[in-house]
């Protein structure tokens, strides 16, 4: 059981990797003041174990694909590749989900008392499903705690001869409510998307729809009142930096999560039975390698061979300020 705690000294904020498992930050304890801190993710101290989903809690990383992949079959370049559910996650559909890094051990490239940077290459990592991919691939991640906020820097790279296909994700859950004065029911989500992906069991249609009454987080909808398992897109254009946030206004706090204009989709899901809300941010829509319409329709992407791409998603909590 390999973990990693990192912490910022100065506010006391902390956050703990499971390297093993995914590089999956299954803790996060975010320090507001001396005197306030709030768990944000859920998931039980023995996580890291194995005795639980890998996608099940924390922060899975989902990648080079997130969410579903039809039957786990696609074409590539005129080849035709299907990806076998004794070799990588499936649901019970037989759709190959949450990519091929969730479920295999990391390695740790740089570490600091604050930040934590871990890799992982298929070919190296996971090499028996290297075939099941058109391309190698490094995707590297660096958490740093810094006052309230825990930050995921992103780079992707593409170490081989021939293009790569991607998309990328996480998967956090999210804890509620932020404090044991309030309760869940009273959480607030919101989410600035304006349209939704019609979905038949699970995969979208390559129909985009205007967000309706039950889709619409664009003011907040609260936890109590609503489950989820939606993909919403339609966020705002030509701004830096994409934002959601779960608000507990008994307690004044809120979390936001902010993310690179990169990540187009939000998958708004509520785990059945549990206290806890899914904002999942997308770089694509799942099953994009299947659809129509190239990058523009689907933000499914490709990088050339010897190139790397960089983003980012930051987490914190915040007073709501009167």
């Amino acid at each position: 059981m390999n973990v990693i705690t990192i912490s910022d000294p100065q506010s006391g904020s902390s956050a703990k990797i499971a390297v093993d498992l995914g590089f999956n930050c299954y803790a996060f304890h975010s320090m507001i003041s001396n005197d306030l801190g709030v768990d944000v993710l859920e998931a039980a101290d023995d996580f890291p174990g194995g005795a639980y989903r890998p996608s099940g809690r924390g922060i899975p990383i989902l990648f080079p694909f997130p969410n579903r992949i039809a039957n786990g079959q696609y074409q590539w370049n005129g080849k035709s590749y299907q990806i076998p559910p004794e070799r990588a996650g499936h649901d019970p559909n037989g759709n190959a989900i949450h990519g091929f890094c969730l479920d295999r051990a990391w390695r740790v490239v740089d570490e600091g008392p604050s930040h934590v940077t871990g890799q992982f290459q298929l070919s190296v990592d996971a090499p028996d499903r290297r075939d099941l991919w058109p391309a190698d691939f490094i995707l590297e991640i660096r958490y740093t705690v810094k006052q309230s906020s825990l930050r995921a820097d992103i780079r992707i790279a593409n170490p081989s001869d021939e293009p790569l296909p991607w998309g990328f994700g996480t998967h956090p859950y999210f804890q509620l409510p932020l404090s044991l004065d309030s309760r869940a029911e009273q959480c607030l989500v919101e989410v600035p998307c304006a349209e939704s992906w019609e979905l038949i069991d699970c995969l979208p249609t390559g129909r985009r729809l205007p967000v309706d009454e039950k889709t619409d987080l664009r003011e907040g909808e609260y936890f109590g009142l609503a489950k989820f398992d939606d993909v919403l897109t339609g966020l705002p254009q030509n701004v830096p930096e994409q934002t959601m946030a779960i608000w507990d206004e008994p307690a004044g706090l809120r979390l936001v999560q902010r993310c690179d204009s990169l990540f187009r989709e939000i998958v708004v899901y509520t785990p059945p039975g549990r206290s806890a809300v899914c904002l999942e941010p997308y770089t694509c829509v799942m099953n994009a390698i299947n659809l129509e319409g190239g990058e523009s329709a689907t933000g499914w992407r490709t990088l050339a061979p010897g190139a790397e791409l960089h983003t980012w998603i930051d987490i914190a909590c915040e007073r709501i300020m009167a």
